[in-house]
């Protein structure tokens, strides 16, 4: 394996996060803290607890899940459209370098921001509300696996899309909704039963009650399915991230 080329995409793509620190790191950090300031210092205290847990530190593995989903999403996306938009990615493909060293160079990279910002979100948080983390690794095993799966996914919509509006299409108009109606400002028991049935057809479910889990044992589904789920949506998505370069979808001009 060419590590070389995988450094150089990898301290490539990572330089260009420190290039645009305000809109990768700080801008996401303020809005998540916004959502602890509102939901959980101010609505919160007047809420009842839920599972014994209180509103606020309930919402924590939410909102932490919510931005690792779309900066994921977005970073990776972007990561690999910008090159095939300034046709720069077809430099790449000529030069002695796998589809594989690619891939690592350009989602590990993405994953890397998204796990970082995850965990600064995490440490803010602690600034406006009280919470513990009963399984740290599990915790941490759940937001690599995340990060990592959602970033392969971001950067298959990187090659499938043609143009800026459809870049921003599937995490504004699914990925956003689909978790904000995946339990993260309540638990799914608290529907009526019909719609309790429809929720679980919503991946991001899955994910969330598994983080939730690691940190207050505490969640809607069972942490196996949660993880199951989970590495089968990566299964998936490296799946087609080997059919795209197998048959050069988007990717031959």
């Amino acid at each position: 394996m060419n590590l070389h080329a995988i450094r150089a995409i990898y301290f490539f793509e990572m330089e260009r996060t420190w290039r645009t620190l305000l809109q990768s790191i700080v801008s996401p950090v303020i809005s998540t803290s916004l959502y602890f300031i509102v939901f959980g210092a101010a609505i919160g205290s007047r809420m009842t607890a839920i599972d014994g847990i209180a509103y606020g530190a309930f919402i924590v593995p939410g909102l932490i899940m919510l931005s690792l989903l779309t900066q994921s999403l977005s970073n990776a996306s972007f990561g690999i459209f910008f090159p095939k938009f300034s046709g720069t990615i077809y430099e790449i493909l000529s030069a002695p370098v796998s589809y594989v060293e690619i891939v690592v160079g350009y989602v590990g990279a993405a994953a890397s921001k998204s796990i970082l910002l995850g965990l600064i979100i995490l440490a803010t948080a602690r600034l406006f509300v009280a919470f513990e983390i009963a399984h740290p690794l599990w915790m941490l095993a759940f937001l690599v696996l995340t990060a990592v799966a959602f970033s392969l996914f971001g950067f298959i919509i990187g090659i499938w899309a043609d143009g800026f509006e459809k870049l921003q299409l599937v995490p504004m108009m699914i990925i956003t909704p689909l978790t904000f109606l995946g339990g993260s400002f309540y638990s799914i028991d608290m529907l009526p039963p019909f719609w309790r049935t429809v929720t679980l057809a919503n991946p991001v479910v899955y994910l969330v009650s598994g983080f939730r889990w690691s940190f207050y044992e505490s969640s809607d589904v069972s942490v196996a399915i949660s993880l199951g789920m989970t590495a089968a949506f990566l299964i998936a998505c490296l799946t087609m991230v080997w059919w795209i370069f197998k048959t050069g979808y988007k990717l031959r001009a």
